[in-house]
């Protein structure tokens, strides 16, 4: 498996605010305080945005919308999973009657190294994706597509 690309908030460093981009962290942070109505010290890397933030799927696209205007970027709808499923083989398959394979788990793993790799059960149904993310799966996906811009 691959090592998290250089920048990317994995789970071992969740905690370390010196691995946060000065230029980055603080729109990322206000723009999840902004549409969650949070105050932004109530809004870290490690957060689950379903389970300890609260977020809704019309929070999502706020905060995708928010993110967007920051950084003049194009979020892609659906953009973690589907980064997870076009680097899959022909012949692998991402799920099979709604539950991930393998494949698809180790596909989602390296896709958001902010996520301890326990998390991904075995039996994880495609509707729980969502409920792993955490801010700095939006942080890495923001620094992942101010990277794909500038190059």
């Amino acid at each position: 498996m691959s090592a998290a690309p250089t920048g990317y908030l994995t789970h071992e460093a969740l905690d370390d605010a010196s691995a946060l981009d000065p230029d980055v962290w603080p729109k990322v942070r206000t723009a999840f305080a902004e549409a969650l109505g949070l105050d932004d010290d109530e809004v870290e890397p490690g957060h689950r945005i379903i389970e300890e933030l609260d977020a809704e799927s019309l929070d999502f696209l706020d905060i995708a919308f928010r993110l967007e205007r920051a950084f003049d970027i194009k979020i892609p709808r659906g953009g973690i999973e589907d980064a997870a499923k076009n680097d899959m083989g022909a012949d692998e398959t991402y799920e099979v009657g709604g539950v991930l394979t393998p494949a698809a788990r180790a596909r989602l793993m390296q896709a958001m190294p902010e996520v301890p790799p326990g998390e991904f059960k075995e039996e994880m149904r495609v509707v729980e994706v969502a409920e792993l993310f955490r801010v700095a799966t939006f942080y890495n996906l923001v620094l992942h597509l101010l990277a794909e811009k500038e190059g």
